[in-house]
């Protein structure tokens, strides 16, 4: 009979807490902008004095490194639960939606995931992997589309990006640039897709 490995309490009680800490910050984060956050602010609503925090995060950046990594690893997630199409035009416009959605969704952490508005906050190797993941993926899966090119991603997030940037900075609570989403991915498959079928038949 193979025993059971022994658990380790402490651990789980201290990743626990962690984990308290981290939602209160989000809440915090929320409600005061990211700038806004404080560990008096996030002590206070888990009820526990700001110099404790310390034995579970050595700094506020290291909170926010936490978040940073929570944020991707959501988006992740995301992108794993949708089935995307295999036909091009609508592959890309379903790809740009996961990542528009996802930033409307919650504004607080798309800007920690996309924008620098931390000063001097860089995110951990560990934490930058999952970012690194997300490109990845999200590069894979215009490949799949046929947009392979350097220029034609960097055309992709900007478009992607000026979208969500419009949507959350104009109409937080709507969906004015949501919906023109698809008009402006078939713009520009209009003008990818079609220079990439007409360079293979020369």
């Amino acid at each position: 009979m193979v025993a059971e490995p022994k658990r380790n309490r402490q651990a789980e009680r201290r990743e626990a807490t962690r984990g308290e800490i981290l939602d209160a910050a989000w809440e915090v984060a929320r409600e005061l902008g990211l700038a806004g956050l404080s560990l008096r602010d996030v002590a206070g609503r888990i009820g526990m004095r700001p110099p404790s925090l310390y034995w579970y995060f050595d700094s506020k950046h290291a909170i926010y490194d936490a978040m940073f990594a929570q944020g991707n690893q959501a988006l992740l997630r995301r992108i794993d639960e949708r089935d995307l199409p295999t036909e091009p035009r609508a592959r890309l416009r379903e790809v740009a939606r996961v990542f528009i959605e996802f930033a409307m969704e919650d504004p607080a952490r798309s800007q920690l995931m996309f924008q620098r508005t931390i000063p001097d906050f860089e995110p951990s190797a560990e934490s930058y992997a999952y970012a690194l993941e997300v490109f990845e993926r999200g590069r894979q899966a215009l490949a799949d589309a046929g947009v392979t090119t350097p220029e034609q991603l960097d055309l992709w997030t900007a478009l992607v990006a000026g979208l969500t940037s419009q949507q959350l900075t104009n109409d937080p609570n709507g969906d004015r640039w949501l919906r023109l989403a698809d008009d402006a991915i078939d713009m520009y498959a209009d003008h990818v897709l079609p220079r990439r079928a007409n360079r293979r038949k020369t």
